[in-house]
Formats: structure tokens, sequence, C-alpha cells
């Protein structure tokens, strides 16, 4: 146990150090912000859209950070033979595949909860149709400003990974921003009578169950592919679970069936449409949903350990 916590930190720590987890972060919470200024004069639709637009952007960036995270903690180290140093070790192989699922996932959820609060602070800048909140715009990029100056003068000054302390910065700035236009900034009329806003909190937190699947499926496919290939399987699985309930529940027979249960279904991870009808997400769905995500991740992993135990380690250090 004690190594699964170890390997688990330093998986967690190599992920957010990772320049491209950070562009990944610093380009989905850029998007996030900039999307109240492209849904102006659209008939009272402008928070439906900046949901929507904000839900796939970190469900996509998502899926992007947790290919690459895998593939740099996993793949890399078969080539550099840091895995092969580990296995010299008293570390079995089902602890170090199972704790790099559980790095990953840690450092991609920091990635969604970081998105979500953007998302969170976008609606508040979309208050009208109009017109937008360019107080909170300003501070809101802003804050990343800060954030990347932040992590700058650490990395400057006491030589630390610039990424990894920027991207505390943004969980910290963020989180308190929001905190502050919650209890001090009163919600606009709009913003009250829409729907979104008061049932969004249950489908962004669908998102953190749909990244963990896909920590579990790029952690497997990373014991046997590189980088590349792996992006490649990940997204047509993704782009097949999005049509799986119209294409595969529909049809009967055994067939299917087995082809439904094996693709994930991502559709029951993304309730934007529910939100957007104002529709309320009822406890009983998020939990059967944390408990299919559970099964979903749990079957990923135990194809992970199955592949990650007889992999040749020594071939790929040579």
């Amino acid at each position: 146990m004690k190594n699964f916590y170890y390997i688990a930190k330093n998986t967690f720590t190599e992920c957010v150090r990772e320049p491209i987890y950070f562009l990944l972060l610093l380009t989905a919470v850029c998007m996030i912000g900039l999307f109240p200024s492209c849904t102006l004069f659209v008939f009272r639709e402008q928070l439906k859209l900046v949901a929507d637009s904000a839900m796939a952007t970190t469900i996509v960036f998502g899926l992007i950070a947790s290919v690459l995270c895998a593939s740099h903690t996993i793949s890399r180290e078969m080539r550099n033979g840091t895995v092969l140093l580990l296995m010299s070790k008293p570390v079995h192989r089902y602890s170090f595949i199972l704790s790099k699922i559980a790095g990953i996932a840690c450092a991609l959820f920091v990635f969604v909860f970081i998105c979500n609060v953007c998302t969170l602070l976008s609606l508040r800048v979309a208050k009208d149709q109009f017109q937008l909140n360019f107080t909170a715009f300003y501070v809101y990029f802003a804050l990343l400003l800060i954030s990347a100056a932040a992590g700058a003068f650490r990395n400057y000054v006491y030589r630390g990974s610039f990424a990894s302390f920027a991207t505390l910065s943004m969980t910290v700035l963020y989180t308190g921003y929001l905190a502050y236009m919650h209890f001090f900034v009163p919600l606009q009329d709009d913003l009250l009578e829409s729907p979104v806003y008061g049932h969004i909190a249950p489908a962004l937190l669908l998102l953190f169950f749909a990244v963990f699947v896909m920590t579990s499926m790029t952690v497997a496919l990373s014991s046997r592919l590189d980088m590349v290939p792996n992006l490649a399987i990940c997204m047509i699985l993704f782009l097949l679970g999005l049509v799986s309930n119209y294409f595969l529940a529909k049809g009967g027979g055994v067939l299917f069936g087995t082809l439904y249960a094996l693709f994930p279904n991502w559709q029951s991870f993304w309730m934007a449409d529910a939100v957007a009808s104002g529709q309320k997400i009822p406890l009983e769905y998020i939990l059967y949903t944390a408990l299919y995500t559970f099964l979903y991740g749990a079957f990923w992993a135990l194809w992970a350990v199955y592949l990650f135990s007889g992999r040749e380690i020594a071939k790929d250090a040579r």
C-alpha cells in the first residue's frame, strides 16, 4: 500500500509538471472564458450555449490530456528504463499499473475541477444576451495572467516547476474568485430565471466520472501502445461511444448488446441537453452513473493489469 501511494503521488506530480498538461489547461480555460463573448444576440440562449461549449471543451481536452499523461508516465518510462528500475524493487506489476491509474486520474480531476470552476464563472460573465459582465470578464483573464506570472517567478527564483505552480495558482485563485462571486455578488435576473445555472452543478459533476473512464482506457492502451496510436484508438472509442445509443442500443441481438456494453456510453455523462431544457438531474441517476463508472473503469483496469503483466519491459529499456 505504501508503494501504491508513492507511485501514485509521483505520477500525479509528473503529470501536472508536464508543459503540455498546462498548455492544454491554459487553452481550455481561455476558450471557456471567451465563450460568453461569442454568444451575444442569441435570444436568451447565451447561458445554454456557454454551458454546452464549456462542457464539450472540458471533456475533449480531458481526453487529450489523459492520453498524453498516460503516454508520458507509462510508455516513455518503459523506453527510458524507469519501469525496469521499479520492477527490480518489491513492487508488483498490478500495484504499479493501478497506482498509475490513480495518479493520472487525480491529475485529470484537477484539470476538470479548474474547467468546471471556469464554466461557472463564464456563466456569471454572460449575464445578458446583449451585454457582458466586463468586470468579471477582465478579472477572469487577469487571474490567468497572475497564475502564469506566479509560476514564472517561482521557476526563475526557486528553479521550481512552472507548470505545476501555475496550475496550483489557477486552482486557488479561480476557486477563491468563484466563492467571492457566489457569496458577495448577487445573481442577475437572467441567471435566477434560467434553468441552466440552477441545474448545471450535477452535470459538471458527471464530467469527473467521464474523465475517470478515459483514464482507465488510456492507461490500459499505454501499456502496449505509444502516444499516437493510443490517441487514435481513444478518439475512435470516444466517437463510437457518442453514437452507441443511436446505433447499438436500438439494434437487437447478442452482437449489438455486446458491442453496446463494450463501448463507453458517453451520453451517460453528457447532461447538457437536460440542463438546457430545465430537467433536474436526480440523485439516483448520479449514483447509477457512479456505479457504471466504477464497473466500466474496473473492467479497463483489469485489462491494464493483464496487458502489463505480460509486457516485456527490458526490451523497451534497451
